[in-house]
């Protein structure tokens, strides 16, 4: 039998040892300190005491703006990542189709998602604006309007707005993702299926979607991740006003942390939300890898 040198044996780790050592000093290491803090009392000048025995957790459940939150930011993950991805597939086979100015469309459609996550947010807060808005103004010069809109009368609406932003601003990420597992597509498979008389639609479930499900995948979990964690757009546009009806998660805790000084429930609710991550993102995986070994 060939015996493997013990050097050769030693050499992939050696040359992982600097990647795991920045993940264990900027990923391992905060985690740790923030699961610490969790359990830990903090004065509101940032003093750290003794661990509390699971209190500032406590503190979130009882918190009577906490289920309104949670709900937000159940119906902003879920229409933000369900409704990119759709549109960004479509956007994605589009692109991928052959026709003139593809190459100017393309780079159109990475406009929104190589622009500042503030930026895009104030433009969009100018535009709809009720006195001065762009909106109003176009809609009322094309005599579509006879009278300004208030297009944020009510927190739902104004809620309803960023997360249209939201899918507006991810659609581009979610597009050439699958467009690059599109590309990869042999024409080869295509070319079989209209031997055996397959339409567009026979095709696209048979051969595109199954092909394609690696990268959906990976745009589907990068999603939940970004947009679970997405602050500038509704910080910029509501700050979750009013009294935290259009709070996500995460602009909660910020808020509690750095305006109400409560930084103890600020933490936990940091945990709660990395626990959710992980099961969502986990679960999610675990479904998609089923189904491929199904197929």
């Amino acid at each position: 039998m060939n015996h493997i040198p013990i050097r050769h044996k030693w050499e992939p780790y050696v040359w992982l040892l600097p990647s795991l050592l920045l993940m264990s000093l900027f990923v391992v290491f905060p985690i740790v300190i923030v699961f610490k803090l969790s359990l830990s009392d903090i004065s509101k000048s940032g003093i750290v005491g003794g661990l509390n025995h699971f209190a500032n957790f406590r503190a979130v459940f009882r918190d009577p703006a906490f289920p309104v939150v949670m709900k937000n930011t159940l119906v902003w993950v879920v229409s933000v990542v369900g409704l990119s991805t759709l549109l960004g597939f479509i956007t994605a086979m589009v692109l991928n189709a052959p026709f003139r100015g593809r190459k100017i469309a393309r780079s159109i459609v990475v406009f929104p998602w190589a622009t500042s996550l503030v930026i895009q947010a104030s433009i969009w807060n100018y535009i709809i604006k009720f006195e001065y808005g762009n909106l109003n103004n176009v809609l009322m010069n094309l005599g579509l309007l006879r009278s300004a809109v208030n297009w944020r009368a009510t927190y739902q609406i104004e809620f309803a707005w960023e997360c249209g932003i939201g899918i507006f601003v991810t659609i581009p990420f979610v597009a050439f993702t699958v467009l690059a597992g599109l590309q990869s597509i042999d024409d080869a498979y295509y070319e079989a299926a209209t031997v055996d008389g397959a339409g567009f639609w026979k095709k696209l479930r048979h051969v595109t979607i199954p092909l394609v499900k690696p990268s959906l995948t990976v745009s589907t979990v990068l999603n939940i991740i970004y947009v679970f964690n997405s602050f500038p757009i509704i910080y910029t546009i509501t700050k979750g006003a009013p009294a935290n009806k259009t709070d996500t998660l995460v602009t909660f805790l910020y808020m509690r942390a750095f305006y109400d000084n409560q930084k103890g429930a600020a933490t936990a609710m940091s945990v709660i939300g990395f626990a959710i991550l992980c099961v969502a993102a986990g679960a999610y995986m675990m479904i998609a890898m089923r189904k491929e070994e199904a197929l």
